[in-house]
């Protein structure tokens, strides 16, 4: 977990500073351009995938064959798709009614056809917990990627700079998972092995495809009935909730299935490690989601611009469901663990068939009525996802509010509180300042009179990793 956050701490540090420096260069319309087609990029990576990462990690032991076989279905399935999406390019611009969007999809699609060639290698670090090589890959390649993606917008290069951005990334990923990873594949295809995880991993693949459609239906709908400019909007408060939420859904992610199949045949050790894990995950989740809400518009309006104002207002409301979004991430992560990759595809096909029919009903009322029932749902979904866990675990519905309501309520008294002794500051930069310090001082004033175990544990973990760094003798 903590290479897992270090991974996305740097990943998250780096896309602040370049998104910035983003959303100063280029405008709203730019990222609406690229948001209207990055749906079909990520259906096409996770076509590709087949959920086959998730498989072999749910396997005790996968052979080389194993690898082998998915490292060539992955590259056969992405040229196929990737031929496919060429020739669909002019239908999709023509559904946006954007002619420029043509060429601009066969570009960006170049990026899953690269994704394909490092899936296998991903896979087998995944499955061992080399979560440290993990990150090193990352952070290489969100460095490189923003470093062009900037200098290609300085350039003038308008939304062709965020697309070249994207498909370095996922390039360089490639590139340093072979360079990271033990296994290498052999000339030779054997089928037997798809045939046997595929009935558990097209669960896996219809379940993500589900999930990024539930995750990109704004940015769809908005670019079909708003303008580029609106979607844009959108997309930009979308981003920053992510980059926020995804420090520590990535950081669990990293860790939590491989670990749950570990402790898979003692059952009252995986719930225990499931609740330890839910506590950490909320003790940190709701302060930060909460705090980056109550600062949304001295962030938004000083780092890019009083230009993304409204984008502001969105954040606001993202950040709240944000909140949720890792908790629910550990969740179905034990369905997944226990096999039910079923139970995990029919959950998330209901949340984004609600997600749709509200959003088709509401869509006439405002962009910002659409945002306020997408975040309600995706909080209440939460217990949906619990409900399935309970019935697989016993993970009782109070045991879960005794594990995260104690830090729903203390960072949210905690981010009131603040608002309510900073009200008078007008610079907008010093507002930014001193909110952030004064909530940091005062949530952590209030877990160590509160007793809390978890800030505990984390206190103890980090004085520990200190005092070996310490004493570390140089070779």
């Amino acid at each position: 977990m903590f290479w897992g956050g270090m991974n996305n701490g740097v990943q998250q540090l780096i896309g602040l500073v370049f998104g910035i420096i983003l959303g100063r260069l280029l405008s709203p319309d730019d990222f609406g351009m690229i948001a209207m087609i990055t749906i079909f990029s990520v259906i096409a990576i996770e076509l590709q995938s087949s959920g086959f990462k998730t498989a072999l990690a749910n396997i005790e032991h996968p052979t080389d064959n194993d690898y082998n076989s998915v490292f060539w279905f992955n590259i056969v399935v992405s040229l196929c798709i990737y031929v496919i999406l060429f020739f669909c390019a002019p239908l999709i611009a023509k559904y946006y009614d954007q002619p420029s969007l043509t060429p601009l999809c066969r570009y960006v699609f170049l990026g899953f056809v690269f994704s394909s060639f490092g899936q296998a290698q991903s896979a087998y670090l995944y499955k061992n917990l080399r979560t440290k090589q993990q990150a090193k890959a990352g952070m290489t390649a969100i460095i490189v990627s923003n470093i062009i993606g900037a200098v290609m917008a300085w350039k003038g290069f308008s939304y062709w700079s965020l697309a070249t951005q994207s498909i370095v990334y996922v390039l360089v990923c490639t590139l340093m998972y072979w360079h990271y990873s033990d296994w290498r594949p052999k000339w030779h295809f054997d089928a037997e092995p798809i045939k046997r995880m595929f009935p558990f991993s097209c669960k896996i693949m219809f379940s993500a495809i589900f999930t990024q459609v539930n995750n990109q239906i704004l940015n769809i709908l908005l670019g079909r009935y708003y303008t580029a400019r609106d979607a844009g909007n959108y997309n930009q408060a979308y981003q920053w909730d992510y980059k926020c939420f995804n420090l520590l859904q990535g950081m669990v992610q990293t860790v939590a299935q491989p670990v749950f199949v570990d402790l898979k045949s003692d059952g009252e050790r995986q719930l225990r490690a499931m609740r330890k894990l839910v506590r950490f995950t909320a003790f940190l989740s709701f302060p930060l989601l909460f705090g980056f809400a109550m600062v949304s518009h001295e962030f938004i309006v000083t780092a890019i611009g009083e230009k993304w104002s409204t984008s502001a207002s969105y954040l606001q409301l993202l950040c709240v469901a944000g909140a949720f979004m890792p908790i629910n991430t550990l969740l179905y992560n034990m369905i997944i663990s226990k096999g039910k990759s079923d139970t995990y595809m029919w959950n998330t096909l209901a949340l984004g068939l609600c997600q749709l029919v509200l959003m088709l009903v509401l869509y006439p009322y405002g962009v910002r009525t659409m945002i306020i029932a997408y975040v309600i749902l995706n909080i209440c979904w939460l217990f949906v996802w619990h409900h399935a866990v309970n019935r697989l675990t016993g993970y009782r519905l109070l045991s879960l509010l005794k594990d995260i309501a104690p830090f729903v309520l203390c960072a949210l008294g905690t981010m009131l509180l603040t608002a309510f002794i900073t009200r008078g500051i007008q610079n907008l930069v010093l507002l930014l300042i001193v909110r952030v310090v004064l909530a940091i001082i005062i949530y952590y004033i209030v877990m160590r009179v509160a007793g809390a175990q978890i800030l505990k544990e984390c206190m103890q973990f980090l004085s520990t990793k200190f005092r070996n760094k310490h004493h570390e003798t140089p070779c």
